[in-house]
């Protein structure tokens, strides 16, 4: 993102000293006070000079335990997509928490019980089951056509459960908070890329499905006689 930055404040200026050139004014004012708004919402400031200043921040951080909304994950992940690059062994670490933080709200909506001292990789999968999106739990049976329960689904399923993982195991090598005595070697912008995209592929996954009203998971819940005997109900 910095280097993007540079680039597009390079080519702001050279615009203005052309028109300097050409016209004797810069670039309009109107034109500069649309472009501070437009950099402004994106936490960035152009100053007079026309040079960019970005709100950087000590660590790329992500306060998990505020995330009970789906919104608030989301906003998250946009974030840490646009700051990930610029620091990349806190954007490994925020893609885990965002992994996290978006099975608890999973298993939270479907009134199921959270372990806080869980493993991530039981946790993942505990939230992928109570969506159906477990591959294990994916129905074996091929009517209508229904892509939900498709062998391509199951092994797309499987797959992306693997990364959910990988990208926990990712964290605890070269994230943060681990008590590293050093700051690791060799991490660069595609690395905090790799991470987060893995990690957004999952959670907007995991939070479509939860919203979605035709979800398998909803007409499951409808038809499930609970321990009481009785039918539960889609919540």
């Amino acid at each position: 993102m910095t280097r993007a930055l540079r680039v597009f404040e390079s080519m702001l200026r050279r615009l203005d000293r052309d028109s300097r050139k050409f016209s004797g004014n810069g670039l309009p004012a109107e034109t500069v006070a649309d472009l501070r708004e437009a950099f402004a919402r994106d936490g960035c400031r152009l100053d007079d000079e026309l040079r960019l200043h970005t709100a950087r921040v000590a660590r790329l951080t992500v306060h998990a335990d505020a995330l009970t909304q789906a919104s608030g994950i989301q906003a998250e992940l946009e974030r840490v997509r646009r700051f990930g690059a610029d620091y990349p062994d806190d954007a490994i670490g925020a893609a885990k928490q965002l992994i996290e933080a978006t099975a608890k709200l999973v298993l939270l909506k479907r009134n199921l019980p959270v372990d806080e001292r869980q493993d991530l990789p039981a946790l993942i999968k505990q939230a992928q089951q109570a969506l159906h999106l477990h591959p294990a739990a994916v129905s074996q049976t091929r009517s209508g056509g229904n892509p939900d329960n498709s062998d391509s689904i199951r092994r797309i399923l499987g797959a992306l459960t693997s990364a959910a993982i990988g990208v926990a195991e990712l964290r605890n090598r070269f994230g943060t908070d681990h008590g590293r005595l050093a700051e690791p070697t060799g991490l660069g912008p595609r690395h905090a890329r790799f991470a987060v995209g893995t990690a957004a592929t999952w959670c907007e996954l995991m939070l479509d499905t939860l919203a979605d009203p035709d979800a398998p998971w909803r007409k499951a819940s409808a038809t499930t006689p609970s321990a009481g005997g009785t039918l539960t109900t889609s919540t």
